[in-house]
């Protein structure tokens, strides 16, 4: 049985004091990928390096909404760059937050759609982060396909969840769905089908319940299948499975 945690930022200052270990104990309990995504152009940068220097590890190069308005050419360029590298797999995360806003919206708009042109020049899967803003990130993405795309730790509803898989994509879920008041997204994890699912922790964010207020880390992944399991009435091990397989199509893991 393995997992693949298809979601984490394994480069942030969180894991400085025992980021080996952190990742050697996710692979003693069966993570067997880790997909570390950067959320600014250093933060990709240091997942490549983190790829580079682990096996277990693969890279996603992009620019987080937030960053939106200190995007520029050089920016794009640099991560062009970056995602020709062996081990990036995606372009992400990428996409719009009107929850936050950080960054205008002119701004976000602005990075997204020039993201999205380079992950099709380059003929590479997308992360893509929606919050708040799932009527303007379908009509974007629609401009561009086709495309392979993931929206990650998805809570969009179920409008939203039916035009992400109308458009062929997957949908990734995290440790929030073990959260008490969070009946809503276990709704919706029972409404997709267990094909168009990924498992992730986006660590060091969104501790499992019993742990929340503490740091996240990659082998909570488990947790997540387990919560899936439960949902979908189903045994851990068939959603290991057929999430594993989905995750390592998607990003071309051997």
């Amino acid at each position: 049985m393995m997992f693949i945690d298809t979601h984490c930022h394994l480069d942030f200052p969180e894991f400085d004091a025992d980021r080996e270990e952190i990742i050697q104990n996710a692979r003693s309990l069966d993570v067997g990928y880790i997909i570390n995504v950067g959320s600014s152009i250093e933060g990709s940068e240091r997942s490549v390096e983190l790829a580079r220097k682990y096996d277990s590890v693969y890279a996603v190069v992009g620019v987080h909404p937030h960053e939106a308005d200190t995007f520029n050419e050089q920016i794009l360029q640099r991560i062009k760059q970056l995602a020709g590298n062996q081990k990036v797999v995606a372009i992400g995360e990428i996409g719009l937050d009107y929850f936050r806003n950080f960054s205008s919206k002119e701004g976000q708009l602005r990075i997204f759609t020039s993201l999205l042109g380079l992950a099709k020049e380059l003929n590479l899967p997308l992360v893509i982060h929606s919050r708040d803003a799932q009527a303007d990130t379908l009509k974007i993405i629609q401009e561009f396909l086709p495309l392979k795309a993931v929206v990650h730790c998805f809570s969009g509803g179920v409008e939203f969840l039916k035009g992400c898989l109308d458009l062929g994509f997957y949908v990734s879920y995290t440790c929030n769905i073990t959260y008490k008041k969070a009946q809503t997204l276990r709704d919706l994890v029972k409404v997709t089908p267990l094909e168009r699912i990924f498992l992730e922790t986006d660590a060091p964010y969104l501790s499992p319940e019993g742990m929340r207020g503490k740091r996240n880390h990659p082998a909570n992944v488990r947790i997540v299948a387990e919560e899936v399991a439960r949902i979908k009435e189903t045994d851990l091990e068939n959603v290991a499975r057929i999430t594993t397989e989905n995750a390592a199509q998607f990003f071309g893991l051997k």
